[in-house]
């Protein structure tokens, strides 16, 4: 319940910030991405992270290069069956420490595909 607020708050977040919510929650079975937007011609995979204690490392850390290389087969899995294989993209992540829009840190091409 706490992770899908926290993704409905990051996606008005974005929203306000002039990108367009094109999915939300997708999965397959290469993984799962919180939210696939458009920022104008580009494609972006949104991480969205809420942590409540920065104890191990806070929200932003817990995206490992493990779940990084699950997003991005994820994407690349969306692109092909959208017949948007050569589409610009990104990997953004909105980390949030509450569920408060003032909490939010956005992190824009977070990482990469490569």
């Amino acid at each position: 319940m706490r992770g899908q607020n926290a993704e409905r708050l990051a996606a008005r977040f974005l929203e306000k910030h002039a990108h367009f919510v094109l999915e939300r929650n997708y999965r397959c079975r290469n993984g799962e991405i919180d939210l696939i937007c458009r920022d104008g011609k580009t494609i972006v995979f949104v991480e969205v992270r809420l942590r409540h204690s920065s104890a191990f490392g806070g929200a932003a850390a817990s995206i490992t290069p493990s779940k990084q290389k699950k997003i991005v087969r994820a994407a690349q899995h969306y692109l092909t069956t959208r017949g948007n294989a050569e589409s610009a993209c990104r990997f953004d992540c909105v980390v949030l420490d509450s569920l408060d829009e003032n909490s939010i840190e956005w992190i824009r091409d977070a990482f990469s595909a490569a």
